[in-house]
């Protein structure tokens, strides 16, 4: 299955870029697709404690199954004043 993953502030700096797109297996979860991003690229592992999850715009959970075509989020806590 092909989805796209987009990625925002510190989580788009790691990577490189604000979306990529990712095949997974049938059946993903949020959290393996998480895990194959911090395969690829070490430094997001850490964050995962702190982001949120997005599918097709939606909040989720890491143990959201995903579908081909979907989107997939990763939002780190906003701060601010």
């Amino acid at each position: 299955m092909r989805i796209t993953v987009r990625l925002f502030a510190r989580l788009r700096d790691i990577s490189g870029a604000p979306s990529l797109e990712c095949d997974v297996p049938a059946g993903a979860t949020v959290s393996e697709v998480w895990s194959a991003l911090a395969d690829e690229w070490p430094a997001l592992g850490p964050h995962r404690a702190s982001v949120a999850v997005a599918v097709n715009e939606e909040f989720a959970r890491f143990s959201t199954r995903v579908q081909d075509g979907d989107v997939v989020a990763f939002l780190p806590p906003v701060s601010g004043g």
